[in-house]
């Protein structure tokens, strides 16, 4: 089964962006994103429309199978 963290972590890798940049762009750290991808924890609405925006995709997108 899918999770939201293999999604972001598919998005983020098909983007060719490394999670320190992509942390640099959403204002928080490398060590939050890995938690995000690994299910630890789960981001903030607001930091869900940040990573949206940052990869260009929709809700629906990221949240594919879930």
């Amino acid at each position: 089964m899918k999770t939201f963290g293999d999604n972001l972590k598919n998005y983020r890798t098909a983007a060719k962006i490394s999670q320190q940049s992509f942390a640099e762009k959403l204002g928080t750290t490398q060590q939050r994103v890995s938690e995000w991808e690994r299910g630890l924890v789960e981001p903030s609405l607001y930091n869900v429309i940040k990573i949206l925006n940052i990869l260009n995709i929709s809700f629906e997108e990221l949240t594919d199978g879930l």
